[in-house]
């Protein structure tokens, strides 16, 4: 029987986290009917358009927050004003930094985003409670380290085409993972424009539109308009991600 079936019977969940879509993977699913009813009431659940900051370094954070949907940029401000974005974060990601005043990075929605909200002494008093959520939780931060990690290497050794390939790997397996899980052919919807995909991969906007079309010419991608992606084999994509197709 899957988690669904199995609340259905569990009256003592609280009603907003039967129906929360991220809440199975997402740290509130190692929580007891008994903790989740103390979290439940003190939850918040909006919408955050996109380009609306949620959270950044200058601002002490009272709240934390799961992504229900959407997609959040997570970006590192220089003296001179320039910015990086320096990584993505997916349903169900929790955004904040636990036993710590502020965050180092700016979160911002890299979409129209869902999120539900919490105070964080709220939070830090359930991880204190719980071995599973901080857990949980220690499991996001080494997912993000992985990712970190593997993002260093597509910055540092990959050529352009294979950037690009990347980059829309990665959003194929984490947008909506459990919508595509097994699909070889996924169409999506880009979650950044162009200028910001450039920046998050060291490109230039020219470079970005060029790479495009020369995975399309290939047939790994097609491009039905400007904000929507087809790929037709995930595998292939995936292949193309360790092959410079320049040469």
């Amino acid at each position: 029987m899957d988690n669904s079936r199995k609340d259905i019977h569990n009256s003592s969940i609280p009603l907003v986290c039967l129906s929360c879509e991220a809440r199975h993977k997402g740290v509130c699913g190692a929580l007891s009917p008994e903790q989740l009813t103390k979290l439940s009431k003190h939850t918040n659940r909006f919408k955050v358009e996109n380009n609306k900051v949620i959270s950044s370094p200058d601002e002490d954070d009272k709240n934390f927050a799961n992504i229900l949907s959407g997609v959040v940029k997570l970006t590192k401000l220089m003296a001179d004003g320039r910015q990086q974005i320096v990584g993505l974060q997916f349903a169900p990601d929790l955004i904040g930094r636990p036993f710590m005043k502020n965050s180092t990075v700016t979160a911002e929605a890299a979409t129209d985003i869902n999120v539900c909200s919490f105070p964080k002494k709220i939070l830090e008093e359930l991880l204190k409670e719980s071995p599973q959520m901080e857990h949980r939780l220690h499991e996001q931060t080494l997912r993000e380290l992985d990712d970190a990690r593997d993002w260093l290497l597509t910055l540092g050794r990959k050529s352009a085409i294979e950037k690009i390939a990347s980059f829309l790997y990665l959003i194929a397996t984490h947008i909506d993972p459990e919508k595509n899980d097994g699909k070889d052919q996924i169409t999506l919807e880009m979650p950044m424009k162009r200028g910001d995909i450039a920046d998050f991969l060291g490109l230039t906007i020219e470079t970005v539109s060029r790479q495009l079309t020369n995975l399309r010419k290939r047939n790994i991608i097609e491009i039905p308009d400007r904000r929507s992606i087809v790929i037709p084999s995930i595998k292939r994509l995936k292949n193309a991600m360790e092959q410079d197709l320049s040469k």
